[in-house]
């Protein structure tokens, strides 16, 4: 096999100087151009938020204090790399090891065969050129053989406690992805035959789109990760037909046209986050969970939460709930008559509905039938890697850079945390597209609403980490008490439909799960196949994309047991959910219009609120 892609061939010396030296002149035309645009005394913006020195000190120590460990480990990257260069040789005198195969450990057992193998998944190495020439075959597996060694041997030091461990561990692996050969122009194959092609002129475009990204975040890096003129909300996506029935400062309350001529006789509210937008749930026809809810013969209510500003500071975990569901719910019986409803609630949002049906049965209000929690977390003791930003000294840097802010955090911090989970996916390859390929980003409706981000009011940010999160006060009896009641998780006897998804980062299944023994009356548990989205916005279609697992057991305490004895399902979770749901629905009513109830119609949906942008 020759050394060398037949694709990837060495430029004319002189050509290629001349070539650089026009990208290196428009280049720096630029970045005096950007330049000259900014204000000097704010700066860019690029200060390190990640606060992990003293964690890798305490790293250092540990390791220090056990040498031959140390030793050990760095033997045994030695003794890969004398692996990786005997099959490396082996491959360019004519070995037949292709970088595709070995066992999983990545171990080769012939001569060229592979000593390091991408995770299944990995999509960073896809090119041909990453297996069939001996050069960038050999750094990938070095690249794989150094993060993998630099992985294991943060995760074998002891004596380390488990938040220092877990925030090592974390950052150990956002370097390792940021370190990645795919990531610089030099040592990726696409972005070599693209700038041999173009003369260089994929690495300007890549300039312009980099300081555009920094212009648009007003000094800071705002990855552009769609074409957001792609799309516009009521529009394009979150167009389900309806009307605001009602709203306050916090939120704005939408009931949605029917669409078929009977409805349960109980309304449906649907709580989603605040930390994005409601039409996750409405992105297109297609796929709306509110679309499909309707169809059901539902008559569906959203809140649609605002994108609060520094006037809104002041505003409470507590005011959320008042000014939020259970403000909905009154408004809901005006609008419909009707006292009873079912609820549904999404992550934080359905954090803060089991805070209200605990206050509410506090307060022995009834008034809700059902409850439904998708991928939300109550009990905080194993919340992933949201854990390694949450601690006190984190959150009282998050307070000040609140107080900088007027009072609010800046939405694109909020999308900056969650995109490190997935930093290959939602940071480096878009680095690699945008910057390095010099191309526009693919227009995606899931990633314009990703995009979409919000901000958060200082008190409510600092009381739902510090007494969520930090202190894991919602699931201990009586410490909390909202509107004047202290709350009791265990209060809650309305049925329970538990929704969570199996490779959810954001809100891990199995400690999702954990909500099952906490409530007072019947639950089901059911777990749908992919993540914290995707998971959830999984219509029924042909051929169906993911499946999921239901038990008609009690729900024992290890969910480990619970998916061990589980039926698995192919397809949508929804008709199951729905089937659970119209149990509670109250019976069978004409359908209700939005407006002609007790509540007049004040616009269209998707309303105003939903159209605010963190950077407006």
């Amino acid at each position: 096999m020759s050394n060398e892609s037949p694709d990837i061939k060495l430029p004319d010396p002189a050509e290629f100087a001349e070539t650089m030296a026009r990208i290196a002149e428009r280049s720096q035309n630029l970045i005096t151009e950007f330049a000259s645009k900014q204000d000097p005394s704010k700066g860019f913006g690029m200060a390190d938020p990640l606060n992990v020195t003293d964690a890798f000190v305490a790293l250092t120590k540990q390791m220090m204090a056990d040498p031959a460990r140390f030793a050990e480990a760095q033997a045994g990257l030695w003794n890969d790399y004398m692996k990786l260069w005997q099959s490396t040789t082996a491959k360019m005198f004519g070995g037949v090891g292709v970088s595709g195969a070995g066992d999983d450990s990545g171990n080769g057992d012939s001569a060229g065969a592979p000593v390091a193998v991408p995770d299944k998944g990995d999509r960073r190495f896809k090119d041909d050129a990453w297996r069939d020439n001996a050069l960038f075959d050999y750094l990938k597996q070095s690249y794989l053989l150094t993060a993998r060694w630099m992985q294991n041997t943060v995760a074998d030091v002891e004596g380390l406690d488990e938040k220092t461990a877990r925030k090592v561990d974390f950052y150990t692996q956002q370097f390792v992805d940021a370190m990645s050969p795919t990531n610089f122009a030099a040592t990726n194959p696409e972005v070599l035959r693209e700038t041999m092609a173009s003369g260089g002129e994929n690495l300007v475009r890549g300039l312009e789109n980099l300081l555009g990204d920094l212009e648009r975040g007003k000094g800071k890096l705002a990855i552009s990760m769609t074409d957001e003129s792609a799309f516009e909300v009521g529009v394009n996506v979150a167009t389900a037909p309806g009307k605001v029935v009602y709203q306050n400062e916090l939120m704005q309350l939408l009931q949605f046209d029917p669409s078929t001529e009977t409805v349960h006789k109980r309304p449906l509210l649907i709580v989603p986050p605040w930390i994005n937008k409601f039409y996750i749930l409405d992105l297109r026809e297609k796929n709306s969970f509110i679309r499909w809810a309707v169809a059901q013969g539902f008559t569906v209510f959203v809140v649609s939460w605002v994108n609060p500003g520094p006037e809104l500071a002041d505003k409470t975990f507590e005011d959320y709930m008042l000014e939020g569901p259970m403000a909905a719910l009154d408004a809901i019986e005006q609008a419909t008559g009707e006292p009873e409803a079912n609820v549904i609630g999404y992550c934080i949002g359905g954090t803060l509905m089991a805070a209200t049906l605990a206050t509410m049965a506090a307060k022995d209000d009834n008034r809700v039938r059902s409850a439904t929690f998708f991928t939300t977390m109550v009990d905080f003791t194993e919340p992933g890697d949201l854990g390694v930003f949450i601690d006190e000294e984190q959150i009282q840097a998050l307070e000040e850079r609140m107080d900088q802010e007027g009072g609010v955090l800046d939405g694109s911090a909020m999308a900056t945390t969650f995109n490190m989970m997935r930093s290959n996916d939602l940071i480096w390859s878009f680095v690699v597209n945008n910057y390095l390929m010099g191309k526009d980003p693919f227009p995606f409706d899931l990633l314009y609403w990703n995009s979409d981000s919000t901000r958060m009011p200082k008190a409510m940010h600092s009381f739902y980490l510090r007494h969520m999160y930090e202190r894991n006060e919602l699931v201990q009896p009586g410490v909390l008490a909202f509107d004047g009641v202290p709350i009791d998780l265990g209060q809650i006897k309305v049925p329970v439909f538990i929704l969570s998804t199996k490779d959810d980062h954001i809100a891990p299944w199995k400690s999702t799960y954990a909500a099952t023994g906490l409530y007072g009356g019947p639950v089901k548990f059911c777990l749908s196949g992919s993540g914290h989205i995707a998971g959830v916005v999984n219509p029924p279609q042909d051929p169906p994309k993911y499946g999921y697992w239901t038990n008609a057991k009690k729900p024992p305490k290890d969910p480990e047991t619970w998916l061990s004895t589980a039926k698995q399902h192919t397809g949508s979770w929804w008709p199951e959910w729905s089937k659970w749901l119209s149990r509670h629905g109250g019976g069978k009513v004409p359908a209700r219009m939005p407006g002609d109830g007790g509540l007049p119609a004040i616009e269209d949906a998707p309303g105003s609120y939903v159209k605010v942008r963190a950077r407006d």
